[in-house]
């Protein structure tokens, strides 16, 4: 036993120097290795060995390091990112602007009470520059009621507004604006040709001034949408608004604000948002070429030139059927058409001989249903001067005429 010890202590003392000599060749062969790395990649970076080579460019900056023996490089990446959306916005932006509706009101008011504040905010779009002015166009109802317009450009600077017209039916209305510190105008794209799927931008000031000159990006969700709009909140729809349809998010303060295509053309004017809580992500606009002729007689006229009739009117679908009956002696099988509740007296209507109580049920061959048709048919299909074929019921017979329209000067 005392012999198989001895040999065993003496073998495992060999087996241990063996160890030690290996594990110190590997530790010195990892540090020859490791210095002959970094000596050889410079020469093999300069010679092309190696597939890339990383080098501080124009943009970056050096610098040292004081608590430490060697001076490191400190190197700042920066990336030009520059795609047709960039550009599409560097090339529209400066042409949005914001705008303050400034009411009178006892805010902050001094002793007279003489002290205006705003009473709202919205967005406009800068659309055409001539001579010492330039023209801006937004919505009406951001401008209604103001005593004093303020356009606010996208550098923070504000100048003085006048109002030029306005237009009830279609949500647009016009300002006038010193053009000194103008720089930049919309360019008009065409909003017939554009296709669904289609991206566009937003541009505007939404929630206000905090957020003045934001982007947001979408597609266009649907073209030729007819929206029901009750102009004078009585419960009763009054006209269908004519709109864009986008993903692009759309709130408060986007109203008047531009709606761009890939190229950085003005394609349509942010007017509304359906604000429910089932529906997300439903942003309208005005469609510019629909856009176009009512901004060309707000500019010119202060009010937009549609043809005119003369009358009062009421959807008979609205009126109690005993009435219908009654009253406009309609026959039954009659639901539909416009009751004249009032014709003015010289209109167009009058010399035609319209009158209180006839139903108009048909124009220039068109089947009239509601007030909604009616107007969509004179101020969209006719223009004035045109003289116009009405069918209509009086005393529960049909009978023709023929009305030579005039201009609104209502």
């Amino acid at each position: 036993m005392g012999y198989y010890d001895d040999h065993s202590q003496e073998r495992n003392q060999k087996v241990n120097r063996n160890r030690g000599s290996f594990l110190l060749a590997s530790i010195v062969g990892a540090i020859l290795g490791a210095m002959l790395v970094v000596i050889s990649i410079p020469a093999l970076s300069n010679q092309g060995f190696l597939p890339y080579n990383v080098q501080p460019n124009q943009s970056q900056s050096e610098g040292t390091n004081d608590n430490n023996e060697n001076n490191f490089i400190q190197q700042q990446v920066s990336y030009n990112v520059n795609s047709d959306t960039t550009k599409a916005i560097d090339k529209a932006a400066d042409a949005v602007v914001g705008i303050n509706n400034i009411q009178t009101t006892n805010f902050w008011s001094d002793e007279s009470g003489d002290d205006q504040g705003p009473a709202g905010t919205g967005s406009g779009v800068i659309y055409k520059k001539s001579g010492d002015k330039a023209y801006v166009v937004t919505n009406q109802h951001v401008v209604e009621g103001a005593t004093q317009l303020e356009v606010t450009l996208n550098d923070g600077t504000k100048i003085p507004a006048k109002l030029l017209g306005g237009d009830v039916w279609t949500d647009l209305a016009v300002l006038e604006i010193d053009a000194g510190k103008i720089s930049k105008v919309a360019e008009f794209g065409d909003s017939d040709a554009l296709k669904m799927g289609e991206p566009v931008m937003a541009i505007g000031n939404p929630l206000g001034a905090t957020f003045s000159g934001s982007v947001t990006q979408g597609i266009i969700s649907g073209i030729n949408r007819t929206i029901p709009v009750d102009i004078n909140q009585d419960g009763i729809m009054d006209w269908n608004a004519e709109v864009l349809q986008t993903d692009a998010a759309i709130n408060p303060g986007n109203s008047g604000g531009a709606l761009i295509n890939i190229g950085g053309q003005l394609i349509g004017i942010n007017s509304m948002k359906i604000a429910q809580n089932a529906v997300e992500g439903i942003g309208l606009s005005i469609p510019i070429n629909y856009a176009r002729p009512i901004i060309n007689d707000l500019e010119q006229y202060g009010e937009v030139r549609r043809p005119y009739m003369g009358v009062d009117l009421k959807s008979v679908a609205e009126i109690p059927g005993y009435y219908q009956e009654e009253a406009l002696k309609l026959p039954k099988d009659i639901t539909y058409g416009v009751a004249l509740r009032q014709v003015v007296s010289n209109s167009p209507a009058a010399q035609a001989g319209l009158r209180e109580l006839d139903v108009i049920v048909e124009m220039d061959g068109n089947t009239i249903h509601d007030v909604i048709d009616l107007r969509k048919h004179l101020y969209q299909e006719t223009k004035i001067g045109d003289q116009m074929e009405i069918k209509y019921y009086r005393e529960g017979k049909l009978q023709t005429t023929k009305i030579t329209l005039t201009e609104d000067r209502t």
